[in-house]
């Protein structure tokens, strides 16, 4: 039941606003770039229109001919809940809790804005439990992310440059790439995918829940040193993330310091699939 109180932020407005902007570009598959003003009281950014993609193309329907959407301002909860393939959302600013929750496809960037002097992998870019559910999908986020980030993600390929504790909890699938420190109690429960995590502190070994998950110096594995170098070029791309910046320009030296997060079943000659890749097709998949 809603109440009075609340009536008046649950409009949907915004949702509204998108459908009915992109609605031709949708109906005849022909991607598109629009731009919006988000404040905190737009929630579920991205559902309406995901929904539609799905409805007309299905979750991947419009991958080869996405929509690009490019917002500016602070989001409300659930910014791209459901996002589906061939929607790609932009966000100058931050945003509020449960990101790309249950995203299928498609890709989330959140940025913050040109000229900005803070250091981002100490600063908060979006809240708690963002990626819950996810399926699918890429996520770039210049900033760090709240608590349980990633939690229960079967297929998404996600960078962050921080996140609170438990992340990845009983995750079955995806990529994670963290590019700074992470909170307590890191993969409880998880059973597939696998994580790059900067660990510069050299306290990675204490922040983990092992019972399923071990840790590999990936100083150890050449081959994917070289998929991590296009992951960060990527979200460099993405993002201008002078984070990112920094890490490129001096990769020799923070290679050594990434570690590999796995689940003990998985051999990690299997994590990339077939291991005679060379480097550059590898540099391809990153992106």
């Amino acid at each position: 039941h809603q109440t009075e109180e609340n009536t008046a932020f649950d409009k949907g407005q915004l949702n509204q606003k998108i459908l009915t902007t992109t609605s031709e570009a949708i109906i005849h598959s022909k991607g598109g770039d629009y731009r919006f003003a988000i404040q905190n009281t737009d929630r579920s950014v991205g559902a309406s229109i995901s929904g539609e993609i799905a409805r007309q193309h299905g979750d991947q329907g419009m991958a080869a001919t996405p929509i690009t959407l490019r917002f500016s301002g602070t989001a409300g909860q659930s910014f791209g809940v459901w996002n589906a393939g061939g929607l790609h959302m932009i966000l100058t600013g931050d945003a509020n809790d449960y990101v790309g929750k249950g995203m299928a496809g498609g890709k989330l960037t959140i940025k913050p804005p040109v000229g900005v002097e803070y250091a981002s992998q100490k600063t908060m870019i979006m809240g708690n439990t963002c990626l819950y559910g996810a399926t699918g999908g890429k996520l770039y986020a210049c900033g760090r992310a709240g608590e349980r980030f990633a939690v229960r993600n079967s297929g998404c390929h996600a960078v962050v440059e921080g996140t609170g504790d438990h992340a990845c909890e009983y995750m079955t699938g995806g990529i994670v790439t963290i590019l700074g420190d992470i909170g307590v109690n890191f993969g409880a429960g998880m059973t597939g995918g696998f994580a790059y995590i900067l660990d510069e502190a050299d306290d990675l070994d204490t922040r983990l829940n092992k019972e399923s998950i071990e840790i590999i110096a990936i100083e150890e594995l050449t081959i994917h040193q070289e998929h991590l170098r296009g992951i960060i070029n990527q979200h460099l791309e993405e993002t201008g993330s002078l984070r990112a910046q920094q890490i490129l320009q001096d990769f020799d030296y923070y290679a050594p310091l990434f570690k590999l997060i796995k689940p003990t079943a998985t051999d990690v000659k299997t994590l990339l699939g077939h291991r005679s890749r060379s480097s550059a097709e590898l540099r391809v998949q990153a992106q």
